[in-house]
């Protein structure tokens, strides 16, 4: 049923994203999508993808019909509110949305309203693709190997938010629970502590690795990695690891392999159309994604180990700023960079809107769009390769032109007409 947004503007021209029987979208031309242009620099990033998403889908034919939404500071203003049910049933009705970054305090305050959203639409995987664009400067001298995506999971783990705070009747509760009713005595420190659960469902984790089988199926990617610390954490993280080979045995018939067939049966060569699943411990994982890194297509993950590894990845890459994301659900994608909010650069028309742009090129191959797509991604990296850069690129680079965030949105949208043009 069709909701009353009350005083949001539902764009007059445009239609809806709709789903078949089957669970394919139907996606038309002239598509209406909500933006949420978020915190802090959300104010300048935002504008400046929707400039690059507007021009990579008029040059391919198409028409996006934005409809603006709200959330944490513009929401407050609005609905004094940080998250509207306007807002979440603007991404569920609608289906496809992207986002600006919001802000999450640390320690205190309101819950994260990324967090909430996911929760609220069960937007399940957090996806992170992770890949080297020409020019970028980096740290490491081969980036180029890196190009991997990392499936988190979205809803459980550390990030399900079940914790009680030191010296609260609650953590005497659960202390008195633990070691009395459990049989742990000793195992809470006395004194101040908080504590935290981390519950990892059978469910959970078997259509976020289905997720990610299907996907590198889909590209031909030949390997998906599980990533989990089950060597300490055996009925949580390890049952993560079990789960997930549990989905590739028992749903893909040949189609997918484990490592141990790659070797005893295969001799090491992937056969052409199957994905091999293994698993590594989440330490390891992190020093070979810098040892071993073109060894590694696909990542799927508890939700913390998600967030340690996309983020180092990223930094192979060039950081952050260039770092894409996106949640997605069944029939449903949210689009939104990796980084946060980072308020002091709020209003400067100074940060790398890259990330947000990269994450509208995730949006658009959701909606089959890989033209367009595809134009956004060599139109940005064509121009870097240019050294018109922002501020966090130009630092780093010999004869730089340092663009501010709008300069650059403006730079690739004419790289991008030119490209088009040929």
């Amino acid at each position: 049923m069709e909701h009353d947004y009350g005083d949001v503007t539902v764009p007059a021209e445009g239609e809806r994203i709709e789903v078949d029987d089957d669970g394919e979208l139907i996606v038309p031309d002239e598509p209406i999508i909500p933006i949420l242009f978020g915190d802090g620099v959300g104010k300048d990033v935002s504008p400046a993808a929707k400039r690059v998403l507007d021009t990579a889908a008029e040059l391919t034919g198409r028409t996006v019909h934005w409809m603006r939404i709200y959330g944490g500071e513009t929401a407050r203003e609005r609905y004094d509110e940080n998250l509207p049910e306007d807002t979440v049933n603007a991404i569920r009705e609608f289906r496809v949305a992207i986002k600006g970054p919001m802000t999450t305090p640390v320690g205190s305050g309101y819950r994260s309203l990324n967090v909430a959203l996911r929760k609220k639409l069960d937007l399940y995987a957090n996806v992170r693709p992770t890949y080297y664009l020409n020019g970028v400067p980096s740290p490491v001298s081969e980036p180029e190997q890196m190009d991997m995506v990392t499936f988190r999971e979205n809803t459980e783990d550390v990030y399900a938010g079940i914790e009680w705070e030191a010296g609260s009747d609650d953590v005497s509760r659960v202390r008195d629970f633990v070691e009395t009713r459990m049989g742990y005595e000793g195992a809470i420190h006395e004194g101040d502590v908080g504590i935290g659960i981390k519950p990892i469902s059978e469910f959970g984790t078997k259509r976020l690795v289905r997720r990610a089988i299907d996907y590198a199926l889909e590209h031909d990617r030949e390997y998906v990695t599980l990533v989990h610390k089950g060597n300490i954490m055996k009925y949580t993280e390890a049952a993560f690891r079990d789960w997930g080979y549990e989905v590739a045995r028992e749903e893909y018939g040949t189609e997918v392999i484990t490592e141990d067939t790659l070797w005893e049966e295969q001799d090491g060569e992937v056969p052409d159309g199957t994905v091999v699943v293994n698993d590594r411990i989440a330490d390891n994982m992190l020093q070979q994604l810098l040892t071993r890194t073109d060894e590694y297509d696909i990542l799927a993950t508890p939700n913390l180990n998600g967030d340690y590894l996309s983020d180092a990845a990223g930094a192979q890459v060039g950081g952050l700023g260039v770092a894409p994301g996106a949640n997605f659900g069944t029939g449903l994608c949210l689009a939104e960079p990796v980084h946060g909010s980072a308020p002091k650069y709020a209003g400067q028309d100074k940060v790398n809107p890259t990330a947000l742009m990269l994450s509208g090129r995730i949006m658009f191959e959701f909606l089959g769009w890989n033209d367009a797509a595809d134009l956004i991604r060599d139109s940005i990296e064509d121009t870097i390769a240019s050294k018109k850069v922002t501020y966090d690129l130009a630092r780093h680079l010999d004869d730089a032109e340092k663009l501010s965030t709008s300069e650059f949105a403006e730079t690739v949208v004419e790289t991008m007409k030119t490209d088009g043009d040929n």
